[in-house]
């Protein structure tokens, strides 16, 4: 009885999807590069938000830069501006990690797949794959290696080449089983690990030089699929910075923190993926690759998509910066022309209560005159009011001082 283990819920159906693929192509090479395929496609919803939080994030590099620059030396409040911001925006900050994580998590249930295509891919228990490796490993065990967790990978080809004591050993072993895995892809076998060091090759007859050679080239691609989609994904990012006109930013968005741990990823991926090539069998590199490739048609897809959204917001922010330019341009020629009407730059007092206590002193004058002239028409003599003394010594600001400025306040009168 095939018992189901918390892992099996994802392996199973790995499995059973390598397996139908397989028996369709009737090749495993192709068999892996459609599942990638397959599963890129399951999770294109996980990788539309990703790239959106993505972009998002892209966008809003000079407002962060702008944050860091305010509080330099206040962690605290850098945090507390950045979470407003990214609330206020509409970005989750961890979303676009996880989203991206994924793919990832994906290829450790594979990597089991992969390493036990007895159990997963012709679907028998534990304990028959079990019977069948111990079977072929007592007939050849020069074949074995000291290392058991690809004992199944070695064996499941092998199958065809002992099917009569399989069966005389497991007589419910069904004939797809006795067909066993052919992992051979391209000349080279996708069930070896690949050797670095050309020095130990021994090539023969029956493993010639591509069956190393290409076997090494898995890892190679697959790191190379990696850098390159990475360097895609920061190019297409870095050109969506805007500044608060809507224009590219390309000097923020090089100095950001983000754009140098992008930087920095782009070759640390790379390398692990060339370290884990080389450590696990050429299936893993096959698959990472064939990801790689349509991580990066996908990204391109998404990008071109979310483009549009982000420059039609980038227009709509340039022509209101063009309208507020033109507004600014057509004061500054205003002013310009007050200048150069009045290049001295005198002016006159303008305040309403000035102009109100002036035309009163003119009206009082105009009165005083005209009595001054008609006492004169009658011979009469018009003795001059006293001139009003103002406490502040300035006719025109005469409480300049205050209403209750006393010049002899600190004088002594008692002399």
């Amino acid at each position: 009885m095939f018992l189901f283990s918390l892992p099996d819920i994802v392996q199973v159906p790995f499995g059973w999807l390598l397996s139908v693929l397989y028996q369709f192509t009737q090749s495993y090479g192709w068999a892996l590069i459609i599942f990638s395929l397959v599963v890129k496609l399951v999770l294109m919803p996980a990788s539309a938000k990703a790239k959106k939080s993505s972009m998002k994030m892209s966008r809003l590099t000079p407002q962060l830069e702008a944050i860091k620059a305010k509080y330099p030396d206040d962690q605290q409040k850098q945090g507390e501006a950045m979470r407003a911001l990214y609330k206020q925006e509409g970005v989750s900050m961890g979303g676009g990690c996880l989203w991206s994580l994924l793919p990832l998590l994906i290829l450790f249930p594979l990597y089991t797949v992969v390493r036990q295509p007895i159990t997963y891919m012709l679907q028998e228990s534990a304990e028959a794959a079990a019977k069948i490796v111990s079977i072929i490993k007592d007939a050849l065990p020069d074949a074995f290696g000291a290392n058991e967790f690809y004992e199944q990978m070695i064996a499941a080809p092998l199958i065809p080449q002992f099917a009569q004591q399989i069966k005389e050993a497991l007589p419910d072993i069904s004939d797809a089983t006795l067909k066993g895995v052919d992992f051979s892809f391209l000349g080279f076998a996708l069930n070896d690990i690949p050797q670095w060091q050309f020095w130990n090759w021994k090539i023969t007859a029956e493993t010639p030089l591509w069956s190393y050679l290409g076997c090494a080239l898995m890892p190679l691609l697959s790191a190379g699929g990696q850098l390159l989609s990475m360097f895609l994904s920061q190019k297409m990012n870095n050109s969506l910075v805007t500044d608060e006109k809507g224009l590219e930013d390309k000097e923020t968005a090089q100095k950001a923190d983000s754009n140098q741990t992008m930087k920095m990823m782009m070759w640390i991926s790379p390398i692990m993926s060339l370290w884990i090539g080389f450590s696990m069998p050429a299936a893993l590199s096959l698959y990472w690759f064939a990801q790689g490739i349509f991580s990066t048609a996908s990204d391109l897809y998404l990008t071109a998509k979310y483009r549009k959204i982000y420059d039609a917001e980038d227009a709509e922010r340039l022509k209101k910066a063009m309208e507020a330019d033109a507004i600014e341009a057509e004061k500054e020629r205003i002013r310009a022309e007050r200048r150069a009407a009045n290049p001295d730059g005198i002016t006159t007092n303008t305040s309403k209560k000035k102009i109100q206590q002036s035309k009163q002193r003119e009206q009082e004058a105009a009165k005083a005159a005209a009595a001054r002239e008609y006492a004169a028409k009658k011979g009469e003599v018009v003795e001059e009011a006293p001139e009003k003394t103002v406490l502040s010594g300035i006719p025109d600001r005469p409480n300049c001082r205050g209403r209750a400025y006393d010049p002899n306040r600190y004088t002594n009168t008692e002399e």
